[in-house]
């Protein structure tokens, strides 16, 4: 019936999620909120890592990509499935030592990373620092220096790949802003660079085509390119580098159009073309690392909203409203994102009309969904959007002056909060 195994519907015909009450859960911890099954994050990142295993010999890492959603409890799960984190900022870097993640399972990312952020990064011992850019690898060699610190870097390469997503999360093509482009020749430059400047110890590359993605096709293109560019290195500096980042981009199903690959077919079929490009090149299977994101969170979260005044409008639409909105998931409003919406109070009964959730915030353009097939409902069900564990608590704002909810994590039949609701007073903290 649903796209998560850790979906249900219970005897009163309400939704669960990790054997909970979605109502239950509602009226516990009010409404907007966040809440992940943490059964099906630990499931997805065993998955990933048994794949590696499996298909490269213990030979690769399982980095879990920050930016889908992070906070102390979400890296101490991933610290305790023996995992590494991809961070993108000091304050992830931060969040994930205060949590008590091992420093060296940290790989460090970003296009603009600040002065304060590599000192801080290189302090700390971050596992690998995956350089953007040539002003940034000059940077770092300077605070290496200083510091009296030897960097371990990863250069960050774009392969020039389209991988067919929206725009705005593709990032492998040409035209970005991540990286050093392989076609200019400023990612030969930057190899030579990162090989001479002191501090610095040329570990690896990286590549990142995009995200949402489901045909393996432009992941395996990708570790052609990038095996064929290590291979270049070999040739005319003698050097062999050792470690090979694909980045993430995985995609999930998000409604009953998408049909993405299992991710265990990914790797083997990723892998396949890596090592038959290897041999064709007769390089070194590179020690392989992965960045999922969005697919190990998304599906293990959902959004509870309740349901408030409901206008209908003849012959054109119904608009619902919702107490949470763009402020707790922008991405609606951002690249018109589309997600399933299920009537939480009445889980065991099937669609039977189409409805606009429409949030509380003062822009007309601050919808969840449109058109989303549901039961009928009234002032006060409980509405449920799946699959929110992504790019929603991540990238949510006060926007309104509104709080941000309390994010809770269940397991087997329990709940407990791990990031508690904002208060008022928490909007006014920094105020002066």
């Amino acid at each position: 019936m649903f796209y998560s195994d850790c979906l249900d519907v219970n005897e009163r015909g309400h939704l669960t999620i990790g054997g909970c009450d979605a109502v239950e859960l509602a009226e516990m911890y009010g409404t907007p909120l966040y809440v992940m099954d943490e059964t099906a994050i630990r499931r997805a990142l065993r998955d990933y890592k048994a794949s590696i295993d499996e298909n490269y010999g213990n030979g690769g890492m399982v980095t879990y990509a920050s930016k889908a959603c992070c906070f102390k409890e979400l890296y101490r799960i991933v610290k305790q499935e023996g995992c590494g984190a991809d961070v993108v900022s000091g304050g992830e870097i931060y969040t994930a030592l205060q949590a008590g993640f091992p420093a060296e399972r940290l790989y460090f990312h970003g296009n603009n990373k600040s002065e304060a952020e590599l000192r801080l990064a290189l302090e700390a011992g971050v596992g690998r620092i995956v350089a953007d850019n040539p002003a940034e690898l000059e940077r770092l060699s300077a605070a290496a220096c200083e510091l009296g610190r030897t960097a371990a870097v990863y250069l960050r390469i774009t392969p020039g790949i389209d991988a067919h997503t929206h725009s705005f999360i593709r990032t492998g093509q040409i035209d970005s802003k991540f990286g050093f482009t392989l076609e200019t020749g400023e990612a030969r430059e930057g190899v030579r660079r990162a090989l001479e400047l002191p501090g610095l110890e040329l570990k690896g590359l990286h590549c990142h085509i995009g995200s949402q993605i489901f045909d393996e096709q432009p992941f395996i293109h990708a570790a052609e390119v990038m095996l064929t560019f290590m291979a270049q290195i070999r040739r005319e500096t003698g050097v062999t580098l050792r470690e090979l980042d694909l980045g993430g981009g995985f995609g999930i199903r998000y409604t009953q159009e998408d049909h993405p690959r299992a991710y265990g077919e990914y790797m083997r079929l990723v892998a396949g073309g890596v090592k038959a490009k290897a041999a064709e090149l007769d390089y070194p299977v590179p020690y392989m690392v992965i960045e999922p994101g969005r697919s190990v969170v998304a599906s293990a979260g959902i959004t509870l909203y309740t349901a408030g005044h409901i206008k209908e409008i003849p012959g054109i639409r119904t608009y619902v409203s919702i107490d949470g909105g763009m402020t707790d998931n922008p991405r609606y409003a951002l690249y018109q994102a589309a997600y399933t919406v299920v009537n939480a109070s009445k889980a065991d009964q099937s669609a039977d009309t189409s409805v606009t959730l429409a949030g509380r915030c003062c822009e007309s353009g601050d919808l969840i969904q449109e058109n989303a097939p549901i039961r009928t409902c009234t002032p006060g069900d409980v509405l449920a959007v799946l699959a929110t564990g992504a790019y929603n608590y991540s990238m949510s704002s006060n926007y309104n002056r509104l709080p941000r909810p309390a994010v809770v994590m269940v397991r087997e039949g329990t709940s407990r909060v791990v990031v508690k609701a904002e208060t008022y007073e928490d909007l006014i903290r920094n105020d002066l």
